[in-house]
Order: C-alpha cells, then structure tokens, then sequence
C-alpha cells in the first residue's frame, strides 16, 4: 500500500536514538542537554494544550511538576537532535475525580494539573489522536505503551523480586536473578474481508450503539499473520477466506497492540457468529458503505477516525488499497 504509513501512529521518522539507551553517561548527558524537553502522562493521558490545532506539550527537564514523577524519565529518542523524553505524573490526585469515568471506551474528561498552563491539560490519547501531527502522535504512543508496559511489569515474572527500569526505560533488570525484560508488543490481524462488492463488518458487545467495524483477533504462537486472519474470520463469522495480502500496519497503544491490516477475499458468505467473540456481524455494500461514512445511515455509525479500521474502510471506498 503506497501510503499506508500515513495511518495514525503510522511514524514520523523519529530518531529513537537506541545506541544512547544502555549508556548511562549519554542518557544523563542527553537529560542535561538545554534543547532536552519531555511530554507528560497521567495514567496513560497525555499532556496537551487544548487550542486548535491542539499539540502535545513538551516540558523542560526541570519543569517543577516532574519532581512527583513515579519512576525515572522514558528515553524516547531525539527530534531534529535535541533528546526526547517522558514523564509519568499518575501519583497525582486531581481535586473531585470522576473515577467512574476514567477507563472509559473513549473517555471525555480533562485534568489540569496545578503546575502547567490553564489550558494544559491531560486528555486520552483515542479520543484526541486524530488532533496531532505525525511526530506528536508518535511520541504520544510510544510513551503511553512503554508506560503501560512498565506498570504491568513491576516484578520479575522468572522470580517474582521487584525489577529496575534500566536501558533508559526500554528494559527492566531483575536485581535477584539477572534477568532481563523487554517492552511487549502483542501482534493482531485487522481485517478487510469482501466478497464481491461487498465487506464484513461486526461488533463487540459493550460497544456503543451503532458501531461497526471490521473483524480483528490476536496473532497466535506460531502462526502466521495469513493463518490468523483465515482462522479469526472463521471463529467469529464462521466465514471461509481463500487469498490474504498485507496492506498496512499500526501502532495501536491501548495498551500494547500492533495491528496488522490485511486484506481477504471471502469464499463464503453464509454467516455463522460466534456470540462469545462478537455480537453481530453483517455483508455491507459499496454504496451502503458509503452512506455510513456519510453520516446518514440510519443504525450504522462510521468507524472510528484513527482507527486503522477507518483507514482501510476509507482506501477500499476510494479504490486506493494498491
């Protein structure tokens, strides 16, 4: 696919700089560089200033509100040569929290922090993404999944001790047994299944009213991503798929996903769904397709914008998926 890396969180060219992580002396260096800045998260929300066009914002490494950073700074890399870091605030505790809407499918609330601008404020990555420049949108992502990562990975899974951030936060070190671990990455095949004119479209339960999107799964140990895409389909839709092609991929931090967006032919059309997988699934036309992405269809919602499902939906109406 000829443009598939304009997907959003489909890289901007970073500079992750990965010679300078397992060196200690670099990373304190590159900290103390006066062009060093650093993005902000709070429980996986990145700082933004909220104008039009909004931008992550980026802090200087002596900024007052990093001194109650959790764990030291995630080394993200250098922008056009000035280091490039992140800082997690989640120990903070915003005055009247709504905690019942944190965690939301896509959560609308806003947090200001006391140390930063009125109209800094810390928003969920899926419901802002599509706002950001490529470079933001990529340091957005890889901060909020290396972060993840870390919070989930606290202890050595060989021993059980307590790990160390080391490798300017790409690893953790266990202290009792030496062992090392790396940021995970969990590999899913998206799929844009058609038969005829026509393509396969279904939903979760849980999701809001009226969205559809195409089917996805896990990648399974030993199996390849043609495999996965055969076999999801048939789990879910109870659909046979003969030809698969790789059309594009994207980073997809919610919590630590890459998305592998493929292309199937179907060689079946009769539906069967599985309703532990999905609640629904359904063949939509060319032209109804098109109705959807136009807003004006009755029971249907377009895809999410960002979602690589929405990218590949787009590209299939416009004939551009080559």
């Amino acid at each position: 696919m000829r443009h598939a890396e304009t997907v959003t969180f489909g890289g901007s060219g970073l500079d992750r700089g990965g010679e300078v992580r397992g060196d200690a002396e670099a990373l304190k260096a590159a900290a103390a560089h006066p062009d060093a800045r650093t993005v902000v998260l709070w429980r996986g929300k990145i700082l933004i200033a909220s104008t039009r066009p909004a931008h992550v914002v980026q802090v200087p490494m002596d900024h007052p509100a990093l001194k109650d950073a959790l764990m030291p700074p995630i080394f993200l890399g250098r922008e056009e040569g000035a280091p490039r870091f992140a800082h997690d605030l989640s120990g903070w505790h915003p005055d009247n929290l709504d905690s019942a809407l944190i965690g939301a499918f896509v959560e609308p609330s806003e947090q200001h922090h006391p140390a930063f601008e009125p109209i800094e404020v810390f928003a969920e990555l899926r419901r802002i993404m599509t706002w950001l420049s490529p470079r933001d949108a990529e340091l957005a992502a890889t901060a909020k999944a290396i972060f993840g990562w870390h919070e989930s990975r606290r202890f050595c899974s060989k021993c059980g001790a307590a790990s160390e951030v080391s490798q300017g936060g790409w690893q953790t070190t266990c202290p009792a047994c030496n062992a090392h671990h790396f940021p995970r990455t969990d590999p899913v095949v998206i799929m844009l299944i058609t038969h005829g004119n026509s393509v396969l479209m279904g939903r979760s339960p849980g999701w809001p009213e009226g969205m559809y999107s195409l089917l996805a799964g896990f990648v399974e140990p030993g199996e390849t991503l043609e495999a996965a895409v055969r076999r999801e389909v048939f789990e879910e839709a109870g659909v046979t798929v003969g030809q698969v092609d790789y059309l594009a991929s994207q980073p997809w931090p919610f919590p630590a996903s890459l998305m592998f967006g493929c292309r199937g032919v179907a060689t079946s059309q009769t539906i069967t769904i599985d309703p532990v997988e999905i609640e629904d699934a359904m063949w939509i036309s060319r032209d109804e397709m098109m109705t959807v992405f136009a807003g004006e269809h009755p029971t249907i919602a377009p895809a999410r914008k960002g979602a690589i499902a929405h990218f590949l939906l787009e590209n299939w109406l416009a004939d551009t998926l080559d």
